[in-house]
């Protein structure tokens, strides 16, 4: 029977088009921001910004499982994603 990883993700609404999400494992905190030309202040990723932010960190991190597993070495490897939105 393969084991289900759940994790726990909580978000909050702060106003201003701004939210806060907790990691639950590991108690880390990110805010999102809506960018300025979508009436927010533009001070932080916006969800948008992060979906292709894990798109990017997604790819690397595949990469890297299996980099260690063949005990490649992949430090120093970078990705870029460009969102283009209109």
């Amino acid at each position: 029977v393969q084991e289900i990883a759940l994790v726990e993700i909580r978000m909050q609404y702060e106003g201003g088009l701004r939210c806060r999400a907790v990691h639950g494992p590991s108690g880390a905190e990110l805010v999102t921001d809506a960018p300025v030309d979508n009436h927010g202040q533009g001070a932080s990723f916006s969800p948008t910004d992060l979906v292709a932010t894990a798109l990017g960190t997604c790819v690397l991190t595949t990469m890297g499982i299996v980099a260690e597993r063949h005990g490649w070495q992949l430090a120093g490897s970078h990705a870029r994603v460009e969102k283009v939105m209109v």
